[in-house]
């Protein structure tokens, strides 16, 4: 492909919308990723809580 076929093939690339769906695309891969992330941290958080613990404190002199 000579350089000049290349660039104009480039050039119908990135002026189509496919680069901007693409990166729209990951960007939400991304987005719930992190909300699944999230999600799972408060459940292992909430798991972690034991309301017994520290609600007293015996100290002796």
């Amino acid at each position: 492909m000579s350089g000049i076929s290349l660039n104009s093939a480039y050039s119908q690339f990135s002026s189509s919308g496919l680069p901007q769906a693409i990166g729209i695309m990951m960007l939400s891969k991304a987005k719930e990723s992190a909300e699944l992330q999230g999600a799972q941290m408060v459940q292992m958080m909430q798991q972690s809580v034991q309301p017994h613990l520290g609600g007293n404190l015996d100290i002796r002199a």
